[in-house]
């Protein structure tokens, strides 16, 4: 395991993180210290634990907005993905229902054709 030590609020805090995640937990202190920093200006010396729950629970409201944005989104290609299987599979009775029509309609003009030219129509199978 890996040592880092982070400061929050002007002080020291030695941590152990998996081995290359240094950086990253470096970068979360330094935003956790921000909001901390943020606190302090708003409600001056209020008192480290006070301070820290807050800090927290603002975290936990942007995190419980996010969840709900990150939902929402993923609704919403959910409703897409299945627009989208539902207009491939309308497209594809389309082009059958096309196809079938052609077929009918080449029928009927071979008939015609035969008719016109004295001769029996063809026999459809």
């Amino acid at each position: 395991m890996a040592q880092v030590t982070v400061t929050i609020d002007g002080k020291a805090y030695r941590m152990a993180c998996e081995e290359g995640q240094e950086g990253h937990l470096s970068e979360l202190a330094e935003r956790f210290d921000r909001y901390v920093g943020h606190l302090k200006s708003q409600f001056g010396e209020i008192g480290d634990l006070r301070i820290t729950v807050m800090a927290g629970i603002m975290i936990m409201d942007e995190l419980s907005e996010l969840t709900r944005k990150v939902g929402s989104l993923e609704s919403e290609l959910d409703s897409i993905k299945s627009n989208r299987l539902g207009a491939a599979e309308t497209q594809q009775l389309r082009e059958q229902e096309m196809v079938q029509t052609v077929a009918e309609l080449t029928a009927r003009l071979e008939g015609l054709t035969a008719k016109l030219n004295g001769r029996s129509p063809p026999t459809v199978n």
